[in-house]
């Protein structure tokens, strides 16, 4: 692996009142190098979204520290613009993380707003159009309601929203599990051809090994807040070391046989 883009160490975040804490997350130590997909599994309850949510400055650890390219990220509210826009979630349902009276082009400017040095110069119009045309969307979908569209539309509109400030890392929680099994596929693609063609890493969180397997390059597996197992994605799922893992492998009712290419 390169040189880590995103580093984890030591990541803690616990709940409740002193007398009755619930850790969420327990020594968590993790990394993501640049251009590279990491894959952040484990059932329901596991830690991994409250992981996640840390790591982008929605949740604040208890301890640990968690750096993009050498530089410490506390609370998102306190982060420097720049560190701000670097890191842009996908959130699980789509239609809840759009605004449902908002067109697809005003979600994208609320983005350029609220980050106005990634916003483009000359026709916003024409920019927002090359941002749908990059998620697989058509131009007339720019003046839709997110209301009015499906949620593979959404979620490509979310995408969307994300790329328009220019990211270097996305992390995308459960970002298929909303959608039918046929839009997971193209999601996914999607996904794929944007690490691509965009130079994005990843952090992918997801309960779906099946799913982790077609864009993974390295997977972490997570039970009761703690990393049990991280490796080459071939490497876990073809020869897991920890009985969680084997477990989850032996319970996954389809593992593809070739990841999205």
């Amino acid at each position: 692996m390169s040189e880590a883009l995103l580093e984890v160490r030591d990541l803690r975040v616990s709940f409740g009142r002193r007398s009755n804490r619930f850790v969420a997350v327990d020594g968590v130590s993790l990394a993501v190098a640049a251009d590279e997909t990491v894959g952040l599994v484990g059932e329901s309850g596991s830690g991994k979204t409250t992981a996640a949510r840390a790591i982008i400055g929605l949740v604040r650890p208890d301890s640990g520290v968690v750096t993009l390219d050498g530089h410490r990220l506390g609370p998102v509210g306190r982060r420097p613009a720049a560190l701000q826009r670097a890191i842009q979630m996908v959130f699980q349902d789509p239609r809840s993380s759009l605004n449902p009276r908002m067109t697809a082009a005003a979600i994208i400017n609320e983005a350029w707003r609220t980050h106005p040095v990634s916003a483009p110069e000359g026709d916003r119009t024409k920019a927002v159009h090359r941002l749908l045309d990059d998620v697989g969307l058509d131009s007339s979908v720019a003046r839709q309601h997110a209301g009015e569209l499906s949620g593979g539309q959404c979620q490509r509109v979310s995408i969307a929203r994300a790329l328009a400030v220019k990211p270097r890392l996305l992390v995308c929680d459960e970002a298929v599990s909303a959608l039918d099994v046929s839009v997971q596929a193209q999601i996914l693609r999607l996904l794929v051809d944007l690490r691509e063609s965009h130079r994005l890493s990843m952090l992918f969180i997801s309960h779906d090994l099946g799913v982790v397997h077609q864009i993974a390059d390295r997977i972490a597996v997570m039970r009761r807040g703690e990393l049990v197992e991280e490796g080459p994605a071939s490497e876990v799922l073809g020869s897991p070391r920890h009985e969680y893992t084997r477990t989850l492998v032996d319970a996954a009712l389809e593992l593809n046989t070739e990841r999205v290419a």
